[in-house]
């Protein structure tokens, strides 16, 4: 299951962390997050060596102004602490999922 975190967990629950974090920037009032919202889901229950976070960009403003999320819903993939991948708007699964694998 994704874990919901707050400014205050990015740093060690993101940036700290030594492997691949799948950070979805979302809102409750987004209809695409809510759309995306179970593909996340399955990600984080089926791929074993990514760990899946959830940022609301509502309660996190200051990390999605410093990686500049002008638009939700905005995935970015994180390793060993800096994003090497950022997939903005709604995509298909297979999408994530290769940027996973590539990394």
């Amino acid at each position: 299951m994704a874990q919901n975190i707050n400014q205050s967990d990015f740093q060690k629950e993101v940036l700290d962390f030594k492997g691949k974090v799948l950070v979805d920037f979302w809102a409750p009032w987004c209809g695409p997050c809510q759309m995306l919202g179970p593909v996340i889901e399955e990600i984080a229950t089926e791929v074993k060596d990514v760990k899946v976070v959830k940022v609301n960009v509502d309660e996190a403003q200051e990390i999605s102004m410093k990686y500049n999320v002008t638009g939700i819903p905005t995935v970015m993939l994180f390793k060993d602490g800096q994003v090497i991948e950022t997939i903005v708007g709604f995509r298909q699964k297979q999408d994530y999922l290769n940027a996973i694998d590539k990394a």
